[in-house]
């Protein structure tokens, strides 16, 4: 056994039975017995000479031995409980905390000696705090309607949205928490509340399971010391310390609530009524409030002001500073569960989940463990936190039952200097995807995120995101890794900002000081940290578009995927591969309402092919070469049963990254018609066919031209265009359906609206377009009505057209059923006939077949190919309002819509028989003709 000098302090931590196996240890405890053996009462030892009656000591002598003994226990006695007392004899331990419990190893020494222990009385050791003060009362009436204002409009939001219980109707729901083990942790530093809090704890209708009084760096440790012993509950403990490991000491100490199911952290100025552990944990126990963090002080932190900046949190007289609560100042108590920000003073908790606390280092360990903890267990655990409503008529609800700081706000006196620290912590969380109350009642509606994990990416991004700043009516934030990834004064200079939009609380840029959890890239940190924060960011911000360089690290790219789909927001991300920014510029001008549909649509590119192995190497080397903005692409390979082997295996060997390769090979012959028609069939309303023949090339800007046109026309909920059948690539150089085929030059055409408007014709494109899925449906019936070997059997006659004769031509129906119905394709319209597309003119089925006779000039047909970005060249520098576009018919003369279905039902050749005013309309999904309708 250790000498009681060298024993540790921290070895004192144990249970009864140790204590006891300690006082019944013969070099510790002295016997009663053994003293009264000294009497001559029990027979003499074997090999001892026995003293005769004469020789044995007299009476006097006999009591002055027994007293001596008596005074030599007691001295024993004396000297090891002032060991215990001696703040000088608690030895240091590695951890450099002490821990004492209750009861003493002395009482059990005091019980063998048959003295009475001289306990010290808690009267002797307990100080009662006197409240020198009234409580303060504002008597201005601006700043009660702005409080009071402001309380309602939050109670009133989530009353709406959640439902806020009243104390009894928390009572009455059901609960796991009525037996709940509470181990109640009180932080001490020189106030003098420590008794009334334990006789608070004492007194609570909840029995709490443990007490752990905290004394780091206290000057008053000797005294707490002394309150613990005086009140010899083995239930309540001391864990003291030399060194202040101040707010997140008790936190650290909370990991280690073994057995309980809860914490209760108290400050030193909160003294709980007899009911509050029972109100606590029943409600922590509640489905509803399970995981969540309780008390009974807390902050709502400010909103935005006027200017876009954020005040601090301390500003008076405004209503933007946000709401202490309850703030008896201005008469608001809180009678209803209400959510908050952060609580002050008191936090109940799960014992799981303290731990959320430390998965961030904090920014700083002298303050702030308040907000930090709710910030965390909202960001990694989807937790809230709450102010549990009191009874103000029963004290026995309060938790601060003496008024102390809950009622006496105003008295709460933080040095300017900790007031900014404080500061610059709220707005890091915010920054860092913490979704305060203001952010859950003012969501807001932003075209783009921007994420840059590092400089170079940020680079790439840039053209993209200061246009998207330029761009009047548009709203876009930069949000970079931060840390040693991508440092945000670095990533200011990239943009040429200030490096104030580091620090300022302005919505601008966000730093989500990746390597908080993990200094190192390690993958599963990594993914942690950026989607815990980029979904709170994209939660406050509800951007359309969430943008990213395509070739981030994968853990970055992952954490980016989760954060979008786990955000609940319709927010679509979009990986750009880097050359391709500066050629998205088109994407700040797409109007916001159709942004939300960015990820909707899907494009699939359908090759029909058959023996042109060169031709089609040079449409996939084009499709290869073109710029794309992250989206899904399928492509496929529509081959008749005589495919040539050149062209199967390159089929076979081409590696497209877009998305999927399809290849699909007839068995019996279905020639050019069935092989375009049948190529593709639309999955669904967001399902986009592109028609490539093989002797096609495309433009580097194709897809972002029909991603753009798409996007302005067709998912625009202010635009309604249901005539639009398709979207072409190619620009016409010829009047097609007149029989002299005369030259037509649109730019020249349309001079006077603008040289490069883009336009709606009534002539579909077969070189290089994009057809829409309900009129493709549509058409596939129709066809499907009409088709005949014999174009003679077609009743379809437009007046002047030479489409009248063309056979085998799939072309020749939709050209039908456009123009009976009125249907229109747009066009890009460019200088010189610059298009997304060429026809090379190469022989096939029809160009040099010998059945046709028309003569082919390539000079009519070949156009140059777009190698610049577009978007310049366009009018205002975006693609115009739907009711700007210029229309003409068959025959490239000017029109209107209206105009365009009069001339179509004038003819009355349509499938079904219709009055000369109706056109026929058909089902969106299965493109059967269902009625004729008035133009």
């Amino acid at each position: 056994m250790l000498p009681i000098s060298r024993m540790p302090v921290a070895t004192m931590r144990s249970s009864s039975a140790d204590l006891k196996s300690l006082s019944d240890d013969s070099s510790f405890a002295i016997s009663v017995k053994s003293m009264d053996s000294i009497d001559g009462d029990s027979p003499p030892a074997k090999g001892r000479p026995s003293l005769s009656p004469s020789s044995r000591p007299s009476l006097p002598m006999r009591l002055a031995c027994v007293l001596t003994v008596l005074q030599f226990g007691c001295a024993v006695y004396a000297t090891i409980l002032l060991y215990w007392m001696s703040p000088t004899s608690v030895p240091d331990v590695t951890s450099d905390w002490a821990i004492l419990d209750r009861p003493h190893p002395a009482t059990h020494l005091a019980e063998r000696v048959g003295l009475e222990l001289l306990q010290v009385p808690k009267a002797a050791v307990c100080e009662m705090e006197e409240i020198p003060f009234q409580q303060k009362k504002s008597d201005n009436p601006k700043m009660i309607e702005i409080k009071t204002g402001l309380f309602r409009e939050v109670m009133e939001f989530q009353q709406a949205k959640r439902g806020c219980e009243t104390l009894d109707e928390l009572m009455s729901m059901p609960s796991t928490g009525g037996n709940a083990k509470v181990t109640v942790i009180l932080n001490h530093f020189q106030r003098k509340t420590l008794c009334a809090q334990l006789d608070a704890l004492l007194e609570q209708t909840l029995p709490f399971h443990e007490v752990w009084v905290v004394a780091f760096g206290s000057p008053q440790r000797d005294t707490l010391r002394s309150i613990v012993q005086a009140y010899n509950d083995s239930r309540i403990n001391i864990i003291e310390s030399k060194y202040d490991y101040k707010y997140y000491g008790r936190f650290q100490l909370a990991l280690q609530a073994n057995g309980a199911d809860f914490v209760y952290l108290l400050d030193d100025d909160m003294i709980p009524g007899r009911r509050v552990l029972q109100i606590m944990a029943h409600t922590a126990g509640t489905d509803k409030y399970r995981g969540s963090v309780l008390g009974s002080i807390g902050r709502i932190l400010p909103l935005r002001q006027k200017d876009s900046s954020f005040p601090s949190y301390r500003k008076f007289g405004v209503k933007e500073a946000g709401l202490y609560l309850p703030d008896p100042a201005y008469d608001i108590v809180v009678d209803r569960i209400v959510k908050v920000d952060f609580l002050s003073s008191g936090w109940f908790l799960s014992a799981e989940l303290v731990k959320s606390i430390f998965i961030e280092t904090p920014p700083t360990f002298a303050t702030g463990e308040d907000l930090h903890l709710s910030y965390s267990i909202q960001k990694y655990n989807g937790g809230s936190t709450y102010v549990v409503p009191v009874d103000p008529r029963d004290q026995e609800t309060w938790a601060d039952r003496d008024h102390r700081l809950a009622q006496v706000s105003e008295t709460t006196v933080i040095h300017k200097d900790i007031v900014e620290v404080r500061d610059n912590q709220w707005w890091r969380t915010f920054a860092r995807g913490y979704v305060t109350q203001w952010a859950e009642m003012n969501p807001q509606n932003t075209d783009a995120i921007f994420y840059a994990h590092s400089i170079s990416d940020l680079k790439a991004m840039a053209p993209l995101l200061l246009k998207f700043r330029a761009t009047p009516g548009r709203t876009a934030y930069l949000v970079v890794s931060g840390g040693k990834f991508c440092p945000c004064e670095e990533a200011a200079d990239v943009l040429g900002w200030s490096h104030t939009v580091c620090s300022e609380r302005r919505l601008n840029l966000f730093d989500l000081e990746v390597g908080s959890v993990h200094r190192s890239f390690s993958a599963t940190p990594v993914i942690q940290e950026i989607s815990a924060g980029m979904r709170g960011l994209i939660k406050m911000h509800s951007p359309s578009l969430v943008i990213t360089v395509s070739d981030a690290p994968a853990p970055v790219l992952e954490a980016l995927k989760l954060a979008t789909s786990q955000a609940a927001t319709n927010a679509s991300l979009v990986q750009i591969p880097r050359t391709s920014f500066s050629h998205a510029l088109w994407m700040a001008t797409v109007p916001p309402a159709s942004l939300p549909f960015w990820s909707k649509m899907r494009i699939q590119i359908n090759i029909i092919t058959q023996d042109r192995a060169t031709s089609l190497l040079r449409l996939l080397q084009s499709l290869s070469n073109a710029h794309y903005v992250g989206d899904a692409i399928d492509i496929s390979f529509n081959m008749d049963n005589a495919v040539d082997n050149q062209t199967l295996h390159i089929a076979d060997e081409f590696h497209w990254p877009h998305g999927k390769k399809i290849v699909r090979r007839r068995i019996i012959r279905g020639g050019l018609i069935r092989a375009v028609s049948e190529s593709w069939y639309p999955a669904s309303d967001d399902d986009f066919g592109l028609l490539l023949e093989d002797d096609i090339e495309v433009s580097p800007f194709y897809y972002m031209w029909l991603k753009y046109a798409l996007l302005q026309y067709h998912y625009n909920p202010d635009v309604k265009l249901p005539e639009l059948n398709s979207i072409a690539l190619y620009t016409p150089r010829i009047v097609e359906v007149v029989k002299e085929r005369p030259r037509w030059n649109a730019t020249e055409y349309f001079n006077d609206i603008h040289p490069n408007t883009p336009y709606l014709h009534q002539l579909p494109c077969s070189w290089g377009a994009l057809f829409t899925p309900k009129k493709w449906r549509e058409f596939y019936k129709y066809m499907g009505m009409r088709y005949t070997e014999d174009p003679k059997a077609n009743p379809v006659q437009i007046p002047k057209s030479r489409t009248n004769g063309w056979q085998a031509s799939w072309k020749k129906f939709l050209i039908d059923m456009m123009y009976l119905r009125g249907y229109v394709t747009l066009y890009p319209n460019f200088p010189n006939q610059t298009s997304f597309s060429t026809n090379h003119m190469e022989p096939g089925a029809h160009i040099a077949h010998s059945a046709n006779k028309l003569a082919h000039d390539p000079q009519d047909f070949v156009v140059p190919l777009l190698q610049e970005d577009f978007l310049p060249m366009l009018p205002s520098g975006a693609l115009p309002p739907a009711t700007k576009l210029p229309v003409i018919n068959l025959f490239n003369q000017a029109a209107s819509l209206r105009g365009l279905k009069a001339a179509g039902a004038k003819l009355q050749q349509d499938v079904l028989q219709c009055e000369v005013t109706h056109v026929v309309v058909a089902d969106d999904k299965t493109g059967e003709p269902l009625s004729c309708v008035e133009i």
